[in-house]
């Protein structure tokens, strides 16, 4: 039985049938059932042009016409249906210089870039497998469609994408396949920043990351990315680290960081174009790590990274040595007195009043004494004991 994200969408499909057309599921959801992974949206091919699609369903919009698709919104769902077509030459090594629509389900495969992402899907859930996808998933083998040489100078993003695919299904890139990449890697040049980001914090996301950065060594590709060129022996010593296939994106990226040089880590980051809250996080864990290399967890250190941030730096850190402690971390995370500068029973205004003194500096810095003695256990956060505490130390 197909899974019920399939059997939502089947009757789009027979709407489409019934008025003639052919329709199939394509692409990642037809791999993923294959594979047995979790499907999250499904793709809709048609031999329906665009003007033909849209005179069968009430409700569409026009999302990307010139190349063939349209949203549809049947019930309470929206589906992507795309036009079977042909591309022409790729001058610019990522988009078609123009599209043709066709009526021939196997020449819309034709196109595609990886043999198990060229398989289509009848509502019944019959797999048409031109190019024998079926086959190489189950030799965990990629392969492109076609001539890779032919592929990957058409979308030189393909290159990306083969390495992710690699990191996150644990397959092995097919001979030619493999001798492609390594022989057009410099066309990812061609590509912007922001493609190439997204398909490599896909990489650092998968399951099989060190296989994956691993072939962006071997191929060169890792040389068409932001700043790495001049890292790869680092890049290497990070690829080799065991505990590597164990962090999350978040956490590759702060291992990362720890390899390139200080002054440049700013520059690094922003070469990415990543979000600004985003290297914000990353540059305070980095803080927090030289801290906790130096002198190890305090509770004061423990408090100002917070617990995730505390978590990253000790999965961190434990990649990097045998002699980490991240299974205490939550513990002793958990026994803080506090965990914000809110939770203190103490306010500035308070401070104010007591001491009789407009605000200023100095209610920040007795509040960070305060905060500091409460997390170190000196001084139990209540007013009144916070208050006699001030006055002993004279300073209110």
């Amino acid at each position: 039985m197909l899974p019920t994200i399939f059997q939502q969408a089947v009757p789009v499909l027979k709407k489409l049938e019934k008025a003639g057309f052919e329709a199939y599921f394509v692409g990642g959801s037809v791999r993923d059932f294959i594979l047995g992974r979790t499907i999250n949206d499904v793709d809709i091919a048609t031999s329906a042009y665009p003007e033909e699609v849209k005179r069968i369903f009430q409700k569409t919009i026009d999302i990307g016409i010139d190349h063939g698709t349209v949203l549809v919104l049947e019930g309470e769902r929206e589906y992507e249906i795309t036009t079977f077509r042909t591309e022409s030459s790729y001058a610019d090594f990522r988009r078609p210089d123009k599209v043709e629509f066709i009526r021939s389900l196997e020449e819309d495969l034709k196109r595609r870039d990886f043999t198990m992402n060229s398989m289509a899907m009848d509502g019944e859930g019959r797999v048409r497998d031109p190019f024998q996808g079926k086959k190489d998933i189950h030799n965990k083998l990629i392969r492109t469609v076609g001539s890779p040489e032919l592929r990957f100078s058409e979308d030189a993003l393909r290159m990306m994408r083969a390495v992710r695919f690699v990191s996150q299904l644990g397959f092995e890139l097919e001979a030619s396949t493999l001798t492609a990449l390594e022989e057009h890697s410099k066309l990812l040049q061609h590509i912007a920043v922001e493609r190439k980001t997204m398909e490599f914090e896909k990489i650092l996301d998968s399951t099989w990351k060190q296989e994956g950065l691993n072939l962006l060594i071997r191929t060169g590709l890792y040389k068409e990315l932001p700043h790495l060129i001049n890292y790869h022996q680092q890049l290497q010593e990070a690829a080799s680290l065991s505990g590597l296939d164990n962090l999350t994106k978040e956490q590759t990226w702060l291992l990362l960081l720890t390899y390139i040089r200080e002054e440049e880590r700013g520059v690094f980051l922003k070469g990415w174009r990543l979000p600004t809250k985003m290297i914000k996080y990353r540059a305070k864990e980095l803080d927090i790590l030289k801290e906790r290399k130096a002198s190890g967890w305090t509770k004061p250190l423990l408090f100002r990274a917070g617990l995730e941030a505390a978590l990253n730096v000790e999965k961190v850190y434990g990649c990097l040595n045998p002699q980490a402690d991240e299974e205490n971390i939550r513990e002793h995370y958990h026994k803080l007195a506090i965990f914000s500068r809110q939770q203190l029973d103490v306010t500035g205004s308070d401070l104010m009043a007591w001491a009789d003194k407009k605000g200023g500096p100095w209610v920040k810095e007795i509040l960070y004494e305060v905060e500091t003695a409460i997390i170190n256990e000196t001084l139990t956060n209540e007013k009144e004991e916070i208050r006699r505490w001030l006055k002993a130390c004279n300073r209110l």
